[in-house]
């Protein structure tokens, strides 16, 4: 798909399935590679991230089948230790394969991982982490190279920040060291929890999840199983919140409830009714927006930077001011300038604050997506436009959305691909 073509103005009504977690997904595809025997991954998103990081199993070793409830994968035969750059290249996900190959042969090699440029994304914390539990690592032309050793020990891993990759990174190396590892300041995150749940129906013993403290005792067999990836929370709220800028009301089927606090928040703060159901959850956006006055972003479970874009699109409908706090990555505001173009009201006061002004109506007009929750966020701007809005840069949208137009044509909207 080259571009998006909208055409705004319509108030969204029906109902959507939300698709599975992508970032639930690739964590638990790398882990596959600690099991004996086949894995069945259920709902797995059918996305570009996802795609590639089948592809990196794959030339691995790893016996990779779609089928038609998720994908099957038996990494029985996985030996290489050094993945193609050009899969892993523009996926910073591909990171958590470190603690995984470490688990599985004692050694990586890999280039360092691309990815959306939202700012400085060092991977000293997952290095960290790992040379605790007794890698080494070192740079050689341009490759992260990793090595065992004598093996993988289990000890005392303290994360200086609640860091989602170097998490994942610590438990899936964890669970193949010898010995029992606490691992202190855990990030929150429920995806970080669905990992616990992979791994720990495969066979894996670890105390405290959903905690910042987790306790893993390795070295125990893993057997695949068959496991089904929860829905996206990002997504979900990607769509409620194009609910409120639109206006209308819609079911999102299957909607991870439970961990969309903040956001469903955010939503009731702006006049929006939410009630959740045996489907999902249900949305009805008010007539007028409310004034919200102020967005911060943070690790869960506070509001999710990731959808921090699409709440600062969906403010500009909003009487009075609201500021929008990114404080996770430096630069999240890369859609202020198309924005701009389309005659939203909004100005930077510094690297991360950004004053919103409504009720300001947007027009249509061509942007580009530069990084994938801004593309998401400029779709959901079209939507709230007079008149056509072309957007380009759709690799972007495609990295973490299944297929944004089917959904939002599901809920009535005047959208398509080309």
């Amino acid at each position: 798909m080259d571009s998006i073509h909208i055409y705004g103005g319509v108030c969204l009504q029906g109902d959507v399935r939300i698709q599975g977690s992508k970032n639930a997904a690739l964590p638990i595809l790398a882990a596959t590679l600690l099991t004996k025997g086949t894995n069945v991954i259920c709902n797995c998103p059918r996305i570009a991230d996802v795609y590639r990081m089948l592809d990196l199993l794959s030339s691995l070793g790893c016996l990779v089948v779609w089928e038609k409830d998720g994908v099957r994968i038996n990494a029985d035969n996985a030996g290489l230790h050094e993945m193609p750059g050009d899969a892993i290249r523009g996926m910073r996900s591909s990171l958590c394969l470190l603690g995984a190959l470490l688990g599985r042969t004692g050694q990586v090699s890999m280039e360092h991982p691309g990815g959306c440029v939202i700012g400085a994304r060092p991977v000293d914390l997952h290095l960290k982490a790992l040379e605790c539990l007794g890698a080494v690592f070192r740079e050689e032309e341009g490759l992260i190279v990793g090595n065992a050793g004598t093996g993988l020990r289990g000890t005392h891993v303290a994360l200086a920040r609640p860091s989602v990759g170097a998490t994942e990174n610590a438990l899936l190396a964890a669970v193949a060291a010898e010995g029992e590892t606490c691992l202190s300041g855990a990030a929150l995150e429920p995806e970080i929890e669905a990992l616990c749940e992979y791994l720990r129906d495969c066979g894996a013993w670890i105390e405290g999840i959903g905690t910042s403290t987790l306790r893993i005792r390795g070295g125990r067999r893993l057997l695949g199983t068959r496991y089904r990836i929860p829905s996206d929370r990002i997504v979900a709220g990607t769509y409620l919140l194009g609910c409120l800028g639109t206006g209308g009301s819609v079911l999102l089927k299957q909607a991870p409830v439970e961990h969309m606090g903040a956001v469903i928040d955010l939503a009731e703060r702006l006049g929006a009714e939410c009630q959740q159901g045996r489907e999902g959850l249900f949305v009805q956006a008010p007539r007028d927006l409310k004034p919200c006055g102020r967005i911060i972003t943070a690790v869960y479970p506070g509001f999710p930077t990731d959808l921090q874009s699409v709440a600062l699109v969906v403010e500009t409908a909003a009487a009075g001011k609201c500021l929008v706090e990114e404080r996770i990555f430096e630069n999240r505001f890369r859609i202020l300038e198309p924005l701009s173009r389309m005659g939203a009201r909004v100005r930077q006061m510094d690297a991360g604050r950004v004053e919103v002004e409504g009720i300001t109506p947007l027009r249509g007009c061509q942007v580009e997506a530069r990084e994938l929750r801004g593309g998401a966020a400029l779709v959901v701007a079209g939507l709230m436009a007079e008149g056509e809005t072309v957007l380009r840069g759709c690799e972007f949208i495609e990295r973490g959305y299944e297929n944004i137009c089917r959904d939002f044509r599901e809920l009535g909207a005047r959208i398509y691909g080309v």
